[in-house]
């Protein structure tokens, strides 16, 4: 992965509803939303969540789909990997020490609300 494609969704992702969009598209999975769906679950007008979607296209973390007369949107979760795997390849590869567990990239986990 080259470092400007990394650069661009990290720019894409550095905007407060977008990345709001992005991790409710990540959380959703492959199934993706609608829209309106977005739209009403984080309460912002269509024409503004035409713009944030279009971005994250541009930055290849998202990509829509058409099925009948619905369009869903989903996280590209490929490139969301490769982004993360390009920002931890190298993780201590220039330390002194020996590499131990500390450098594996570590997956947050989140206790479910009661």
């Amino acid at each position: 992965m080259e470092s400007k494609a990394v650069i661009l969704a990290l720019g894409a992702l550095a905007q407060e509803t977008r990345l709001e969009i992005f991790r409710m598209l990540v959380r959703r999975g492959p199934e993706g939303f609608t829209p309106g769906e977005i739209a009403e679950l984080i309460s912002i007008p269509a024409n503004t969540l035409s713009f944030h979607l279009k971005e994250l296209q541009t930055a290849q973390l998202a990509s829509s789909r058409r099925e009948g007369r619905n369009i869903y949107y989903s996280a590209n979760l490929d490139h969301m990997n490769t982004v993360l795997s390009f920002l931890t390849d190298n993780c201590c590869s220039l330390s002194s020490t020996p590499r131990d567990s500390s450098c594996a990239p570590k997956i947050a986990i989140r206790k479910k609300r009661a």
